[in-house]
């Protein structure tokens, strides 16, 4: 499997992770060492299990949420380590409303080759625009 594919396979089981609330998944994406930075969506920044915190206890009163990954870029690569933007499109459903609601921006991956692949030892999500927001709504 090629570099390009293990990554776009990263990026994937980060999206499934989220999506299906599974932190251990979520975790397994991550180096244990990562830092992980949401601030633009009004959201935690910290550590890998900082932010798993965070989610479990934010993320859990979504209804539902599907974050899509499109347009991966590596920007960056040497042999074990890779700088990667990847596009997000993310319709969710914030707890209380029935409409949907949806962001979309950039993921900034540094990226590690770890002897278990590929693993993001730095995330920051850029945030580009936000629909029906409700104040304090996770992302």
């Amino acid at each position: 499997m090629s570099d390009e594919s293990q990554i776009a396979a990263l990026l994937n089981r980060y999206a499934r992770a989220v999506d299906t609330k599974d932190w251990q998944l979520y975790r397994s994406v991550f180096t244990e060492d990562a830092y992980i930075d949401y601030s633009s969506a009004g959201a935690a920044i910290g550590s890998r299990d900082e932010i798993v915190e965070w989610f479990a206890a934010n993320f859990a009163l979504l209804p539902w949420s599907m974050h899509y990954i499109t347009n991966i870029e590596i920007l960056d690569s040497g042999r074990d380590t890779a700088m990667v933007r990847a596009m997000f499109y993310n319709p969710m459903q914030l707890p209380g409303s029935a409409e949907v609601s949806a962001c979309g921006g950039y993921y900034h991956h540094e990226l590690v080759r770890t002897p278990d692949g590929w693993r993001s030892r730095a995330l920051r999500e850029e945030n580009v625009w936000f629909t029906n927001r409700t104040t304090g709504s996770p992302n």
